[in-house]
């Protein structure tokens, strides 16, 4: 007992970490958060809704997370089971026949089960009955072992449910983008109608002497530019339309998309970040790291409980004799009843050594919660200032697209009257045409920072 009792103490683990009151970009104490606004309500593309409804029903890595809380679920009951007693159903038959010329064969000869009734050779014996052993839980190892297991088995959940915010936030991203990257593509072709038009004219006009073969090859090599740009799209295109497919769980093969709107595609912001405590709420990888902290420090308590005494019962009853006509007689009944009490004394190095690791892991468990709480309220302060920069862009692109829009009416109109020339007409479309590939981009930028704000915010798994 005093071997047990000199064991390690436990500490519970306390972090530093304090989240900040507010966020350091907003400077507001609004509660309202964009996490509680369910995934159906912030997406208003009904066929995007549609990919996240199928994504969420068939993605293998979802699948595989519901297989770890089955597994988490099972240990919880083998821990359960554990620290109550076991019972066992036993029946036994053997035949024993030692040899005559021997002590043991000199006592079954010299022995009598009655009067003028000998042992029969050879010995059988059978036996029928139940047998238990009890462990009893005095440190609360065995507890403590299943306490540590369910604290697992909600931390499996968590972990699915961030992959759901996730996966809705990456099947998101890639629909926008596929629809962005139609839209470039589009605007591409017109840019090398546009260049191939113009490549025909300044070749008539070096076949009537008026340019040069460094004009064409200038507009040629701009036209081939263009088309290397045309397949870098489209080799985009379908590799991000097979990642789609990928999340979705199943084959490649045509995605419905609507890119004719994509511009005009709006997601309310209006309610924003809230307050960074509530990151504790809404980030399911946050408790998942707060469970498996504590699941470490109860697995530091189990390690801890090994270096005290355990105490277990045991006993047995039912029926045993030499033969089964004789088998279930009152004088056939056996019982037993055993105690045992073992504790670790003088090699403990196998103990120390777990102890060790558990307090160890309960450490680093202790640094993965506060690298979680770092990484998750710096991911807000980027996304916020993606959202708040990209959107100023966009802003800014737009007015650009507008003012040199009405710069190719104005070039047309003076082509037409003769006071330009077709050149001063083909770069300001070009000009035009580069803004509006540009305007698309800043586009699908603001769309991947309000995808990605809604994500790291915590929102979606509800």
């Amino acid at each position: 007992m005093i071997g047990g009792c000199i064991g390690p103490r436990v500490s519970q683990p306390q972090t530093s970490l304090r989240l900040p009151g507010q966020y350091a970009q907003l400077r507001a104490t609004d509660t309202v958060c964009l996490a509680a606004i369910p995934w159906q309500v912030y997406f208003r593309d009904s066929l995007l809704i549609a990919l996240v409804d199928s994504a969420l029903q068939n993605n293998q890595e979802l699948r595989v997370l519901l297989a770890e809380i089955e597994i988490s679920r099972n240990e919880v009951k083998a821990r359960t089971g554990e620290y109550l007693p076991f019972v066992h159903i036993t029946a036994q038959a053997d035949v024993d026949k030692v040899g005559e010329y021997t002590r043991s064969g000199a006592v079954e000869r010299g022995l009598e089960i009655e009067p003028g009734r000998r042992f029969p050779s050879p010995f059988s014996t059978y036996q029928i009955g139940l047998a238990s052993i009890w462990e009893i839980d005095i440190w609360k190892r065995l507890r403590n072992a299943r306490k540590a297991a369910f604290l697992r088995y909600l931390a499996s959940i968590e972990a699915r449910r961030f992959a759901v915010t996730t996966l809705i936030a990456e099947v998101a991203e890639s629909y926008y983008e596929l629809q962005a990257l139609d839209n470039l593509l589009a605007i591409l072709n017109e840019y090398i109608q546009i260049q191939s038009n113009a490549l025909q004219l300044i070749r008539l006009s070096k076949q009537a002497g008026r340019a040069t073969q460094l004009a064409v090859n200038r507009f040629e090599a701009r036209l081939l530019n263009t088309q290397n740009r045309r397949y870098a799209i489209q080799q985009r295109r379908t590799e991000v339309e097979n990642h789609l497919h990928f999340l979705l769980g199943r084959f490649p093969e045509v995605a419905p998309i609507r890119s004719e709107t994509f511009l005009q595609i709006v997601i309310d912001t209006s309610a924003l970040a809230g307050l960074p405590a509530q990151l504790l709420q809404n980030r399911p990888d946050i408790r998942q790291a707060e469970l498996e902290l504590r699941a470490a420090h109860v697995e530091t308590q189990v390690a801890r409980a090994a270096f005290y005494p355990s105490l277990s019962l045991a006993g047995a009853a039912g029926w045993q004799a030499f033969h089964p006509s004789v088998l279930f007689l009152p004088q056939s009944i056996l019982y037993q009843v055993a105690a045992e009490a073992v504790t670790p004394f003088i090699n403990r190095n196998a103990l120390k050594a777990a102890y060790a690791s558990a307090t160890a892991r309960q450490r680093q468990a202790l640094l993965r919660y506060e690298q979680t709480l770092i990484r998750a309220y710096t991911e807000v302060l980027n996304e916020l200032a993606r959202l708040r920069n990209f959107s100023e862009s966009f802003r800014t692109k737009e007015r650009e697209v507008q003012i040199l829009t009405e710069s190719v009416t104005i070039a047309n109109n003076l082509y037409r009257s003769a006071e330009a020339d077709y050149l001063e007409v083909l770069l300001t479309q070009i000009e035009a045409l580069d803004a509006r590939m540009e305007l698309i981009e800043a586009k699908m930028e603001l769309l991947r920072a309000q995808v990605r704000l809604y994500r790291v915010l915590g929102g979606g798994w509800r």
